[in-house]
């Protein structure tokens, strides 16, 4: 049957673990393809070629030199490296020193110009190559340029004419933003601007919004997302925007790496551990407790927080509440990085409760498994959560999760009900300091009661986020894609 022929995906991103990381999205494209592959698809990606990516530690192959790519009035020779994640699937590089040779992967007054090079070459490697995908599958507003293309310039196009365009959305807030004169260098200047219904869009560039638009499927990384951003409080102006292609909006939750994530088998838990061993976890308690230079305690509470350290993430709240939070005699311990009142703010807090508190302001990868594998309750009480994957490694390490119930946060979490004994964690609605407070006391109370504590862990770790399901979801979404670019 034709619809069961493996599909044949490629894979386009500004960033993969394990070549480049800023965010949640290189995990994300890291994982994903091993998953399709494994479903029998024929995955490719491709991504730039960015200074920090270490040829010798990836065994990088030149594969092709001064591929022509045009650049509106211009042309840029780009060559192209292969490497590979998971069971030999390739990782095309393009390498454009003048564009990628830089200190960061973000943050240029160029980088529209960086990634509509990307894209390009990206469109003309795989022409050189001579593999026409099914699907290109793009990645945040980077990318977004692609679908454009395709149903507009390569419309008419032998190679990509029945290449469908699915978009996923990892994070709305970030659009890409830019003057008219990138329309220009893309080469799509005769469509002009596009959102006159939208005060702030009628005379910007936004890239995102274009993917989104053209795109014959997009995605976004949660169910519950895929719903919120259809309305003005979370779709950063462009609900109105998805709300004229709901029909082709879909929400697939991201998946967990359990390969990688698994206290059973992860090199940086202090005392290994699995469902059938719970009662080891308390060596990973008191090891975290010593690390952190707080009393050994196993009756006390030890809540956690791995995060960015911005308003989005909750911090906002949990200054508000952190006093009387403490009065319960809690530790608490955060580790992460971001806006400079809150690390003075946590600092300030560690001196003040050296008993209580613990403040790591850095990213430590070590660090955060040993606060997985260790803390007795994971706070993530976000503004908004498109996906979220820390409530989900922090569940698989038997840590509960206290959330506010929005995006993949709602999806993946569920109150515990004392009536029934369902339930994996503690939920609040509303963005309020008090509702969060309640929570925590709530999974404080219930703390006390061992074997009901042990229940709820066990729910949490028995939880299945693997990336399987998800990329069951993504292959269903390429198949409908495909069948609605060969109708439109």
């Amino acid at each position: 049957m034709q619809s069961e022929q493996p599909l044949k995906v490629l894979i386009l991103a500004a960033e993969i673990v394990p070549f480049a990381k800023v965010g949640g999205l290189a995990d994300v494209v890291g994982a994903l393809p091993k998953e399709l592959h494994a479903l029998g698809h024929d995955v490719r990606l491709i991504m730039p070629r960015y200074r920090q990516v270490d040829a010798e530690r990836f065994e990088l192959k030149t594969i092709l030199e001064n591929v022509p790519v045009q650049m509106g009035s211009f042309q840029v020779p780009v060559s192209v490296s292969q490497g590979e994640i998971g069971d030999h699937i390739p990782v095309y590089m393009i390498d454009a020193p003048r564009y990628f040779d830089r200190e960061n992967i973000y943050g240029y007054t160029d980088d529209g110009e960086r990634f509509v090079l990307f894209c390009r070459a990206a469109l003309d490697v795989m022409r050189v190559l001579q593999w026409a995908p099914d699907v290109v599958h793009c990645n945040d507003w980077h990318t977004g340029i692609v679908p454009n293309w395709m149903n507009t310039v390569y419309r008419d196009d032998p190679f990509y004419a029945n290449t469908a365009a699915v978009y996923t959305i990892h994070n709305l807030a970030y659009q890409g933003i830019f003057g008219y004169r990138l329309l220009e260098v893309a080469g799509v200047a005769a469509g002009g601007f596009l959102y006159p219904q939208i005060a702030e869009l009628a005379n910007v560039v936004d890239i995102m919004a274009r993917g989104i638009l053209f795109a014959d499927a997009i995605t976004t990384v949660s169910e519950r997302y895929a719903q919120e951003i259809l309305t003005p409080t979370f779709g950063e102006r462009l609900d109105h925007l998805l709300r004229s292609r709901r029909d082709r909006l879909f929400g697939i939750l991201n998946g967990v790496d359990y390969q990688e994530i698994n206290p059973a088998s992860d090199p940086y838990v202090h005392t290994p551990f699995d469902l059938t061993t719970l009662e080891k976890r308390k060596e990973n308690k008191q090891a975290l407790q010593e690390q952190a230079h707080l009393p050994v305690k196993d009756e006390v509470p030890v809540l956690a927080m791995i995060s960015r350290l911005a308003d989005q993430k909750g911090f906002d709240l949990l200054v508000k509440i952190i006093q009387p939070l403490l009065a319960q005699g809690i530790q608490f311990v955060l580790l992460g990085v971001g806006d400079q009142h809150y690390h003075e703010t946590f600092q300030g807090l560690a001196a003040r409760y050296p008993e209580q508190v613990a403040v790591f302001l850095t990213f430590n990868k070590e660090m955060a498994q040993h606060i997985y594998a260790g803390s007795d309750m994971f706070l993530m009480p976000s503004r908004f959560e498109p996906c979220g994957t820390s409530q989900m490694n922090a569940m698989h390490y038997g840590s509960v999760p206290i959330v506010r119930r929005v995006g993949g946060l709602a999806d993946t979490v569920q109150e515990y009900n004392p009536m029934t004994g369902e339930g994996n964690g503690f939920v609040f609605n509303n963005y309020d300091e008090w509702e969060f407070f309640a929570a925590i006391i709530r999974a404080i109370t219930v703390f006390r009661f061992k074997d009901v504590w042990r229940t709820l862990q066990q729910h949490g770790m028995n939880a299945d986020h693997s990336w399987h399901a998800s990329a069951v979801r993504y292959v269903e979404v390429y198949r409908n894609a495909i069948e609605y670019h060969k109708g439109s």
